[in-house]
């Protein structure tokens, strides 16, 4: 989608200046450019700065190859690996046509060019050799050069664009000629897309525009780069378009160490790297899975596995992780992870030795481990088929996006206890706060930071980064808001890995915020944002040539440039009358029948220029009247490369040159603010780790206000979350071996809805958790985990009540299947996945086991289950091993600590039916029979069933509930906050006033009202959530609207969501039942239009009978003084 909005963008771009506005500047602006010290990153000097060398130097070689030449023929060993890396890129494509491309590459140079072949040439200097050069720059990306209106590619490169960019190749598929193929300027950025998407990197290469030398060719420079997940930002400082930014992909690189498995992902747009050391190998593969990555690199210490064998995976650890690898395309290497892996990147991306990257990993003591990825699927916090989205749960469904992504990693990788207590802290005060909230902008860091570093942010992005600082520096200003943005600061610090102090990042903000609006224009009405009228030259003209700069900053910074356009459009304008309004008024005033004279002042856009267009206006006889002096000078009108235009355009030279002067004008008004643009990119990079960190703080600010939202609207409770001491010795913390959830529904069943089945469970050591077919076992195991999730995260939970140790891992197995490319059966990946619970449980850990060793042979599985039993028993852990295996209850277990649960079933008239309730002791009651008559097995089939099992267990046959074990059954204080008075309108203050008055005179039980204000760019606390609301809005056109709902948030988007109403502002009042809202709204509108208020919707003010509150008396008339 972002391709299309900046592919039309290119598309708008006038053929008159053939893109010179975007590249000339750059290079005037860059030369003199120096990088800034090491803050976020530590950024090589721009492309521009090496291109420009380059340029200079290919200069000098393209005019006389006398002194270089190359070595093409012969390849250093660096250059054989590139080309071995691209034979197996080229081995997967399957398209005919590329195959026959491929037959024509020869592997003697990075392009894969055959010299015998046409066109195939390396010579010093010409466009191959060119191409070669900056090939061997970036030899492992696409290359794409461009010549004219076309960008193309050659060789290897032209291979790949065919098989994955949909292109023909040039002059067809003739078999004498090299391998080439390209796209026109403007599907530049589609290509790119189908380039990155299928994993390539792309180096771009622009021509510089404008006049060049004879008998030389124009020169050429690397402009940027596309790679998957860091999309191509040249040229976006010109042109008034958002560019949507994937999520970043790091470059990955996976070791083994004493500890376990090491994972290093480094993002080179960040210039950052984290390291995540000690993994499991189920935790690391669910990293893999969550993110996709660029590069991924294997060190060689995973060859050898723990069975010792070479092949890696045969057997035990290591096959889950090599199944996951095998389907990817990766690299080996060795020696220091970290130095080689980061040396590693800096090939792949071409960066210089010196370029540094920073760590953002944050020193957390007993922060729990990463999830398993069973874990993760089993209860959807990663999307998997058929299994209830916890993600889609904790978040409207209008969060998405950053904020989405935020809450999914923090699932994926629980807080540390003490940032746990500061996100749980800041939705305790998110969903009591009474003052509006502001709509807290998105920003990507990595978007940020890359148009920072290019400086190519334009006026779009400008005004986004704005918003950002605004929102920061309003929650400081606000009182109830300002001790959540201090809470903030610490799960954003561990978010970016940045630790910023709060006053530093306050007054830094107030300082990017004053910097852009010192120059940004963010006032629509400035005299010097119109562009330029004039009555002899059409207005599309000047909207056209104007429209891409003016607007874009403040008039006192291109004062000059103003004044020069202006005079410019004047004197065309007095050209045009003078040149062209004679003959117009002569060709009026000639009457003739069809098919006389003919002639306009028109605007020939294609061509960018303002001529006259006219038929059979020249006399036949010569008689010195009006006009014909100024049709001797007219002359056909040319275009830009000196071609007629057609039969109908003419000019003068009096109107060329001011249309050049015009032009040039325009020009340098434009050019100076690109300049402006590009310096205050600049100036911004210096505080680059604020912004990030802005950024960052409000992402999770929106996600922690929707996740305060939606879960006050499910009716979910913050649980009390309790810590492990950390000393080794010491007693352990009240309630840190124990968790009790008291009213625990299934988190995706909506409790308002009532249809949820709660339960209490008081958890102090394992249970053995018996109960029929689809009696709720794997619900209950479902619900615990993800309540227990939520909870070390910070987050409510869905109970009435909850009390949730810290724990240091949580694991949930449910069913497993086979893995037929790993070569395992389903009991072989089930034991996989319970070696790596047992070897991990701690007295710390919850562990929760679905149906234990349903695989296998029943008596000798019922014995492993035991063992397994009494392993976790022996740990400490707290969790539930759920069963079919009732034999094991007959075995010698040395287990001290079991309790026996069950889910409950009750008789029914005659039928055994669940009831979803965790009960204790032991059911031996499967309900198998039942369970298979409803899915539709034949009659017949269950019957003889029945009879088999009669013959056989009929001593057992009984669903009697053994072994029970006694069982425990077991206000916040709203801020009062001035309300926020917009200080530019005493509108809304005498409108408060008004509305107090009515609804305070007409309620017969004396209520505290309170009316309060939401700003323009604002958005209603939670705590209005599932309350009836009266609201005013205040339209931009002064006109009021009243209405009334029980989602205010949802009204008031969908107000703003209408063409002119983007600007309103809203005062609104809560009050108790929808009754009561409906009476206040008639009543309101009818007695403020008599005040005399206009209202947009008066004819609703008919409806008096709304509602049957007793609590309105509604034949009282209020009077307003």
């Amino acid at each position: 989608m972002h391709w299309t909005a900046t592919r039309n963008a290119v598309v708008s771009l006038p053929k008159w200046r053939s893109f010179a506005f975007l590249f000339r500047s750059p290079f005037r602006t860059y030369t003199s450019f120096k990088p800034s010290s090491p803050l976020l990153l530590n950024r090589r000097y721009s492309e521009g700065i090496y291109c420009l060398r380059d340029r200079r130097a290919l200069k000098g070689i393209t005019t006389s190859s006398k002194k270089v030449k190359t070595s093409s023929d012969v390849l250093s060993d660096k250059d054989l690996s590139h080309l071995v890396w691209w034979k197996e890129r080229l081995q997967t494509c399957k398209k005919p046509s590329t195959l026959q491309l491929i037959e024509r590459l020869m592997f003697t140079n990075l392009l894969g060019l055959d010299p015998s072949l046409r066109n195939g040439s390396l010579k010093d200097g010409n466009l191959n050799w060119e191409m070669l050069q900056f090939k061997s720059r970036f030899p492992r990306e696409v290359l794409l050069c461009r010549v004219g209106d076309f960008y193309e590619a050659i060789g290897i490169d032209a291979c790949i664009l065919v098989e994955y960019a949909g292109l023909n190749p040039f002059g067809g598929l003739r078999s004498d000629s090299v391998p080439k193929a390209g796209c026109p300027v403007v599907n530049l950025r589609q290509t790119l897309d189908d380039l990155t998407r299928s994993g390539y990197s792309v180096c771009i290469v622009e021509e510089i525009q404008g006049p060049t030398p004879a008998r030389s060719r124009k020169g050429r420079f690397i402009s940027g780069h596309a790679h998957p997940g860091s999309p191509y930002v040249y040229g976006l400082v010109g042109v008034d378009h958002d560019l949507d930014f994937p999520e970043p992909m790091p470059v990955v690189g996976i070791s083994r160490s004493a500890k376990g498995y090491c994972m290093i992902s480094i993002f080179e747009t960040m210039k950052a790297y984290s390291l995540d050391d000690g993994l499991t190998e189920e935790a690391l593969v669910t990293k893999i899975r969550t993110s996709r990555c660029h590069h991924l690199f294997l060190h060689a210490s995973l060859r050898h596995n723990a069975s010792g064998t070479c092949r890696w995976g045969e057997f035990g650890e290591g096959g889950l992780l090599w199944g996951e690898c095998s389907g990817r395309n990766f690299e080996w290497f060795e020696g220091d992870n970290l130095s080689e892996l980061l040396s590693r990147v800096k090939d792949v991306y071409g960066l210089d030795d010196e370029v540094s990257f920073r760590s953002v990993n944050v020193p957390s003591i007993n922060r729990p481990r990463p999830l398993h990825l069973g874990t993760a699927t089993q209860i959807g916090a990663l999307p998997t088929e058929g299994i209830p989205c916890l993600l889609k749960v904790l978040l409207p469904s209008t969060c998405s996006g950053l904020p989405s992504l935020y809450v999914r990693d923090l699932l994926l990788n629980p807080p540390a206890y003490e940032i746990a207590l500061k996100i749980q802290e800041t939705c305790k005060l998110m969903s009591t706060v009474t003052c509006s909230i502001p709509e807290f902008t998105c920003v990507s860091s990595a978007k940020l930071v890359k148009l920072l570093e290019q400086r190519e942010a334009n006026y779009i992005e400008f005004c986004r980064i704005k918003n950002v600082l605004d929102e920061v520096l309003h929650m400081h200003r606000h009182a109830e808001l300002v001790e959540i943005l201090k809470l903030l600061m610490e799960p954003t610090w561990v978010a970016t890995g940045l630790k910023i102090d709060f006053e530093t990042f306050v007054n830094e903000c107030h300082w990017a915020s004053d910097t852009i609006g010192g120059l940004i224009s963010l006032d629509d009405n400035e005299s010097h944002q119109h562009v330029s009228k004039c009555a002899n030259v059409p207005n599309e003209f000047f909207y056209d040539m104007e429209s891409s700069w003016r607007g874009r900053v403040k008039g006192i910074h291109i004062e000059e440039e103003i004044t020069q356009v202006e005079k410019a459009a004047e004197a065309l304008s007095l050209a045009v009358a003078e040149d062209f309004h004679p003959i117009i008024s002569r060709i009026k005033a000639t009457t003739s029948s069809l098919g006389g004279p003919k002639g306009e002042i028109a605007y020939a856009r294609e061509h960018e220029s303002v001529w006259f267009k006219g038929k059979r206006f020249i006399p036949s006889i010569w008689a010195g009247t009006a006009g014909e002096d100024q049709i001797k000078q007219l002359k056909p009108a040319l275009d830009s490369k000196g071609k007629k235009v057609g039969e109908e355009w003419f000019t003068t030279p009096k109107v060329e040159v001011a249309l050049v002067r015009y032009h040039e004008a325009s020009e340098n008004a434009q050019a100076r603010v690109l300049e402006l643009l590009r310096e205050l990119s600049t100036k911004l990079q210096t505080k680059i780790n604020v912004l990030v960190f802005a950024s960052m703080l409000l992402v999770i600010a929106k996600a922690l206000f929707a996740h305060a939202c939606e879960g006050r609207r499910r009716k979910w409770v913050f649980p009390t979350v309790v810590g492990f001491s950390i000393d080794e010795g010491a007693k352990p913390l009240d309630g840190a071996s124990r968790m009790k959830l008291t009213g625990l529904s299934p988190y995706w069943f909506d409790v308002a809805s009532g249809t949820a089945v709660h339960n209490t469970v008081d958890m102090q050591s394992l249970f053995l958790l018996t109960g029929p077919n689809g009696g709720g076992k794997s619900s209950l195991l479902r619900s615990i985990c993800a309540a227990a999730l939520l909870g070390i995260c910070g987050l409510m939970v869905p109970a009435e009540s909850a009390c949730i140790p810290h724990f240091d891992s949580i694991m949930l197995h449910m069913k497993s299947y086979d893995s037929p490319v790993d070569g395992k059966s389903s009991f072989q990946v089930e034991m996989s996945e319970i070696r790596s619970i047992v070897t991990q449980a701690t007295s710390r850990s919850l562990v929760l086991i679905d149906e234990i060793c349903r695989g296998t042979e029943t008596a000798k599985g019922t014995c492993i289950a035991g063992s397994v039993i009494e392993c976790l028993d022996t740990s400490g852990c707290l969790g539930i091993v759920s069963t079919h295996l009732h034999g094991i209850f007959s075995l010698p277990l040395k287990a001290k600590n079991i309790t026996y649960k069950a889910m409950g079933a009750e008789n029914i008239e005659g039928q055994t039916k669940p009831t979803w309730k965790l009960t204790d002791g032991v059911c031996r009651e499967s309900l198998a029979f039942e369970t298979a008559k409803r899915e539709g097995v034949p009659e017949t089939v269950i019957r003889r069933a029945e009879a088999l099992y009669l013959s056989v267990y009929a001593k057992d046959a009984s669903s009697e509930v053994v072994k029970p074990n006694n069982i425990e059954t077991s206000s916040n204080n709203d801020q009062q906050i001035r309300k926020p008075v917009s200080s530019e309108r005493s509108l809304e203050k005498d409108l408060t006033k008004a509305i107090v008055k009515i609804c305070g005179k007409n309620m017969i039980e004396p209520v505290a009202l309170e009316c309060l204000s939401i700003g323009v760019r604002e958005l209603p606390p939670p705590s209005t959530v599932g309350s009836s609301c009266v609201y005013v809005m205040q339209r931009p056109d002064k006109r009021l609207y009243i209405g009334q709902t029980d989602d205010l948030e949802g009204r008031i988007r969908a107000h703003r969501a209408k063409e002119g109403l983007q600007g309103s502002s809203f005062l609104y009042l809560m009050v108790q039942g929808k009754s009561m809202a409906c009476q206040l709204e008639t009543l309101l509108i009818n007695q403020l239009h008599e005040q005399g208020y206009s209202l947009a919707n008066l004819a609703d003010g008919k409806h008096r009978n709304f509602g049957t509150s007793p609590s309105l008396n509604t034949s009282d008339v209020v009077s307003i003084s």
